[in-house]
């Protein structure tokens, strides 16, 4: 429910910041939320960010206007258990989703919950990637399903497909599990049902979680006329990517920057909207990544590895009420499962006892950086795309502003200066003249991973304690696997 003092204690705080007056005896409205996520969108892939190669008016237009996260950092850089984490304020370990296609518990306390019981409307389109699949099934067969309603978490108005990346064959099942389709490329009439939905519930406070699949591989499957702006020649690589990959490297970053060209055109229409209904000043509008993509830097592409082209995502929050309409930096790290305490304080809710994450508002609001140190990155199980047999290995680490420090199980594994270090391709760990910054570093680790209830033990006794079985090839891996990447 709303806390009682939101409007006055807010009024007073944001007197101090670049926001409009407010009286004080004035009670606003609650504010809508509309929250924008992109699938596997990294950080630096973005004009605002100083990408002179990508085109993203609309993105570079509402950074303008919000408040820009320059260090937003993934807790667990891959699909599901960012969506969990997000969704319930929680690190991976508590909720259980460190693993794909497992399922969120039914029961669990999560945002749009949250949000109806306070009286929003909510409504989500697009990717859910939390309802898993059954035990001993095959581990995609969920995918292709529909999600029973009492497994909603809380969003009534639903357009949503467990997951899909045909993009332009795309179908999704609506509130009464009937199998619809979205015409074209989904991104477009996706975002037409969220215009659709922003106009039906105008005069409501409503939260809106538009999920997007791309710019998630394959790579090669936007529409030609935003393939046809790229020319892969003419792609800036970042010098980490081998020389020997350089040519595939440019034609594939070419095909990611035109999936991204066209959902910023989807974004800025849906913008527009909210503009031409008179709610920009009173909705906080969010756009962010579950998690990056290497892009061929270290010769490899995708996810789930620390790396900052995989853990490093874009986040703009506008909400001109009370954050002003002017671009502000903020440096200090922000992950995943400080968002929805940031956001539920942002919106004068009380945030419920099981969400782990920070909440950022007050420090949001007054216009000063987060005083916070670091973010957490892990992996409690590598799969999929990592799995054990092609270099996959359990880890946890700390993202500062100025390091990347990160452990396996044998021990200090990664340690980079990433002002000095932008590509991260000098590893200092080893180096003596470091000991004393690895030490201090790995004493914040220790730290996050106390607070978290996080022993750092090997992927099978997580496997074990949350009964989950390994999908197909998962689990196999050689003698002295971690050694082997040393």
């Amino acid at each position: 429910m709303l806390k009682t003092s939101y409007f006055i204690f807010l009024a007073g705080i944001v007197l101090g910041c670049q926001s409009p007056q407010v009286d004080s005896s004035e009670e606003l409205p609650p504010p809508n939320v509309i929250f924008i996520l992109a699938d596997q969108w990294r950080g630096e892939a973005v004009g605002y960010a100083g990408n002179n190669d990508i085109i993203t008016p609309n993105l570079d237009r509402l950074a303008a206007e919000s408040v820009v996260f320059q260090n937003a950092v993934a807790v667990i850089p891959v699909c599901a258990p960012w969506r969990a984490s997000f969704l319930t304020g929680q690190y991976p370990l508590t909720n259980g989703l460190f693993y794909n296609d497992k399922p969120l518990p039914t029961n669990a306390v999560t945002m749009g919950k949250i949000y109806k019981e306070a009286g929003y409307q909510t409504g989500y389109i697009g990717k859910w990637h939390l309802n898993g699949h059954m035990r001993g099934e095959d581990p995609f067969s969920g995918r292709n399903k529909p999600v029973p309603k009492e497994r909603r978490q809380g969003f009534d108005y639903w357009k949503v497909r467990e997951v899909t990346h045909d993009y332009n064959n795309s179908y999704y099942f609506d509130e009464n599990d009937e199998k619809q389709f979205w015409e074209g490329y989904d991104v477009f009439p996706q975002t037409d049902s969220a215009i659709s939905y922003v106009k039906q519930n105008k005069d409501n406070p409503f939260l809106l979680y538009l999920s997007y699949g791309p710019p998630h591989d394959p790579y090669f499957s936007a529409p030609k006329e935003y393939q046809d702006m790229y020319d892969p020649a003419a792609i800036f690589l970042r010098p980490n990517v081998p020389e020997i990959y350089q040519d595939s490297a440019r034609r594939v970053i070419a095909a990611y920057y035109a999936h991204c060209t066209a959902m910023d055109k989807a974004i800025g229409d849906l913008m527009d909207a909210v503009e031409a209904e008179g709610l920009t000043d009173n909705t906080i509008f969010v756009f962010t990544s579950d998690h990056g993509d290497m892009l061929m830097s270290k010769g490899v592409l995708k996810k789930q590895r620390p790396w900052d082209e995989s853990i490093m995502v874009p986040l703009l929050i506008r909400y001109p009420n009370r954050l002003g309409k002017e671009r502000r930096e903020v440096l200090d790290p922000i992950n995943t499962p400080d968002l929805l305490p940031t956001f539920l304080g942002l919106s004068g809710l009380d945030i419920p006892t099981s969400v782990q994450g920070k909440d950022f508002s007050t420090a949001l609001l007054a216009g000063e950086e987060l005083e916070n140190e670091a973010a957490l990155i892990t992996l409690p199980v590598p799969f999929h795309e990592w799995q054990f047999m092609n270099g996959g290995r359990e880890y946890r680490g700390v993202r500062t502003r100025k390091y990347t420090y990160v452990r396996d199980l044998l021990g200090p594994w990664l340690l980079y200066e990433n002002e000095q270090d932008p590509y991260q391709m000098t590893n200092l760990v080893d180096l003596p003249q470091f000991v004393q910054l690895r030490d201090y570093l790995d004493g914040v680790l220790a730290k996050k991973l106390a607070e978290t209830s996080d022993e750092f033990l090997p992927a099978d006794a997580y496997m074990r304690r949350f009964n989950y079985l390994y999908d197909r090839n998962d689990s196999i891996r050689p003698a002295n696997y971690l050694e082997l990447n040393r």
